[in-house]
């Protein structure tokens, strides 16, 4: 899983770095940092931070390559 985060929507709300504090860590009052490629054991609580993110700035999916033929 990889991730993306729009860093110029994100408002620092940090409902992610509450459910996914592995993956995504808040440096001062808004500097976002995070790991775009996921660890498998984070993938469900990554899922749930991009969807409580207030203003849906975390993107979610998979390498390119992934499930190809």
């Amino acid at each position: 899983m990889q991730i993306v985060v729009d860093l110029n929507r994100c408002q620092g709300y940090a409902q992610c770095v509450f459910l996914a504090p592995q993956v995504f860590e808040l440096h001062g009052e808004e500097a976002l940092m995070f790991t775009p490629t996921v660890p498998e054991e984070q993938h469900e609580r990554v899922r749930r931070a991009a969807a409580a993110c207030p203003v849906q700035a975390i993107l979610v999916g998979e390498p390119a390559g992934v499930g190809a033929p």
